[in-house]
């Protein structure tokens, strides 16, 4: 029986509540104009539609001995009919169901990311046993199981390469948007995507022990742990039932007059209290949304207002994400840097590395020219690329590839690039005619507002960290121009998540902010979670509480301090709703307010709390305002 009666009350959703309420209002427009169509008053029509399923969520809160507001709004509603006092009841309703529409509409939405997830785990692996090959179910791979891995494919398990070249794109584990080269005794990834050669691997980690199925469940206890918003009305509800009760009693004992015990009933019940953190809450994502956030949960900005911490993600959260040329060196005294760019350009035209594509488009879009196709053109996976232009030989690749084609490398040319490789950066060796002839550097340069954004982020009181797969090296260089203090460099998935919630367990509140798949476990686990909505994955997306859409970061300052304003609102909001509900109750139990203008009371209280949030819509930090942190929260 209570199971269908929950059945009947999710029924239609919100579509549903916002029917019956728009149909609720108009009856009681009627009826308060005394517009009277109808046999019977039309403020039944609100009764009914808008004040029996707050009976019925009553009662199922009862059975399972769970006492919420419902409980004291269904025993005032019931007294106003009780006493002919119908207006006064069906006021009552329909505002509750305001607010209830409120919370549905602000609270935790499904997240479907895990399922995503699990889907980057192939189906099928290559097992290969002497000279035979073949294709198996990756769940029915073992630990030593030799393995074999086509360009294109995604490594099936954890393991190490036997033979083989490639490279290996490893941003789902890593986030770094530069493939890694491999050989024998690499180890490889579950997940992570064999980008050229072919190569054989022996299978260490399966199944559940895989990188993949870890980052799987670490997604999901985080999420297990992360706790819904819950109504103060609801979490007062027992302490309000019984004073409102002892206080209606003891005025119907002390004047012997049921009117004002009904009344304080009607006072009593937390209208304004339930429409305090709602209202305020839905202005605020209006707000967020505006300056290009999605708040994808309810109590996002109320934990966010929280935060003590504001760790970053690097590759394509303060950076763009995509390697770009950093610098050209030549050490040819008769080929200068525009020339030897452009024979690199043209050496890596057919390259199907995102380097050398990368060293393709920033040359065409800086010199704006054609590029003559190469008369000979040879890749050479994990190492770069051989060809052959206007007659003159080209080798463009690292330095494994200049000591098997027999070109050395001066120790200046050496020197130099090793000051660029310190930086972050990845060079691109090019030899020419069998001579050294200099190198390019790439790196994935910093958004144009990352630093104004960690300097605005600190003075609100924020801590910013850098937690980034990067190596040490690259992640130090990057922290110094951002003037970021704390950097954890080198981190895997695993490694973010621990770190968060090792840092949240002694009782620092972390906001996370990142783009891809491996930041996903981190997303959920921080206590409250951004992510990069246009550059980011759909995993991160589906892990965070917040999307960034349009991945402008200037924006973050402005966030921070609306949801700290958001909770002075809302501290504003409740604490006028209860002094108002005080005094009304002090007025009712002395006589003076009657059912139908405690209902109006109740109005006034209600339109007061709404508009007080509807100022956070367009809340905006006046230019030249200090930010001290904490001072957001009470301004």
């Amino acid at each position: 029986m209570l199971v269908r009666l929950e059945k009947l009350l999710e029924w239609g959703g919100t579509r549903r509540d916002v029917a019956l309420l728009s149909v609720s209002g108009f009856a009681l427009l009627l009826s308060m104009l005394g517009i009277e169509p109808l046999p019977f008053g039309v403020a039944w029509i609100a009764i009914v539609l808008c004040g029996v399923p707050i009976v019925l969520e009553a009662v199922l809160g009862l059975a399972a001995w769970d006492i919420k507001a419902d409980v004291l709004v269904s025993i005032a509603l019931v007294a106003s009919v009780i006493i002919g006092e119908d207006f006064a009841a069906a006021e009552i309703a329909f505002i509750m169901q305001i607010g209830a529409l409120l919370e549905d509409l602000t609270v935790a939405r499904a997240r479907a990311g895990i399922e995503k997830l699990v889907h980057l785990t192939p189906a099928t692996a290559r097992k290969v046993d002497g000279s035979r090959e073949e294709v198996i179910p990756a769940e029915q791979v073992r630990a030593g199981d030799v393995l074999r891995v086509l360009p294109g494919e995604t490594v099936p398990v954890d393991g190490v390469i036997l033979s083989g070249r490639t490279s290996i794109n490893q941003a789902v584990m890593t986030g770094e948007p530069l493939p890694v080269d491999k050989g024998a005794g690499d180890e490889v990834s579950s997940g992570t995507v064999n980008q050229f050669g072919a190569f054989d691997m022996k299978a260490a980690r399966t199944g559940e022990d895989s990188s993949i199925q870890r980052m799987v469940r670490l997604v999901q206890s985080a999420d297990a742990g992360k706790a819904g918003i819950v109504s103060l009305a609801d979490r007062w509800a027992t302490w309000i039932v019984v004073i409102a009760l002892a206080s209606a009693g003891l005025a119907w004992l002390a004047t012997g007059e049921l009117i004002r015990a009904v009344t304080i009933l009607v006072v009593f019940c937390p209208c304004a209290l339930v429409l305090a953190t709602p209202t305020a809450v839905m202005a605020a994502i209006g707000n967020a949304t505006r300056h290009g956030f999605l708040v994808r949960e309810g109590d996002a900005l109320e934990r966010l207002a929280s935060v003590s911490h504001l760790t970053f993600d690097k590759t394509g959260t303060l950076t763009h994400g995509t390697p770009r040329v950093a610098a050209v060196r030549s050490f040819l005294p008769d080929l200068h840097e525009q020339e030897l760019y452009r024979y690199a350009a043209c050496a890596e035209l057919r390259s199907e590395h995102p380097l050398g594509k990368a060293v393709v488009r920033c040359c065409r879009k800086e010199g704006k020219q054609e590029l003559p196709q190469p008369e000979q053109f040879r890749m050479i996976p994990g190492r770069g690329v051989q060809a052959v232009l206007d007659g003159r030989e080209l080798v463009a690749g690292n330095l494994e590839l200049f000591r098997e084609n027999g070109l050395e490398v001066p120790g200046e040319v050496r020197r130099a690039a090793e000051q660029y490789q310190r930086e972050g950066c990845t060079v691109i060796f090019l030899g020419m005619d069998r001579k050294a002839a200099g190198f390019i550097a790439l790196s994935d340069t910093l958004r144009e507002d990352a630093v104004s954004t960690i300097r605005e982020v600190a003075e609100t009181g924020v801590v910013p960290v850098l937690l980034t797969g990067d190596h040490g090296n690259a992640a130090a260089h990057v922290a110094g121009q951002l003037g970021i203090e704390r950097v954890y460099a080198d981190c895997l998935p695993e490694d973010k998540f621990n770190w968060i919630d090792a840092f949240q367990k002694e009782r620092n509140r972390v906001c996370m902010i990142g783009d891809g798949i491996n930041d996903a476990p981190a997303l959920k686990t921080s206590h409250a979670g951004i992510a990069m909505g246009g550059i980011g994955s759909g995993i991160a997306v589906d892990a965070a509480d917040i999307v960034l859409v349009n991945d402008d970061i200037r924006e973050l300052p402005h966030l921070l301090r609306l949801a700290r304003r958001m909770m002075g609102t809302i501290k504003c909001n409740l604490t006028f709703s209860m002094a108002l509900n005080f005094i009304a109750v002090i007025l009712a139990a002395a006589g003076i307010l009657n059912p139908v203008a405690g209902a109006l009371v109740h109005n006034a209280g209600s339109v007061v709390v709404i508009v007080n949030s509807v100022f956070l819509l367009k809340w905006e930090r006046k230019k030249g305002m200090a930010s001290h942190g904490a001072g957001e929260t009470a301004s």
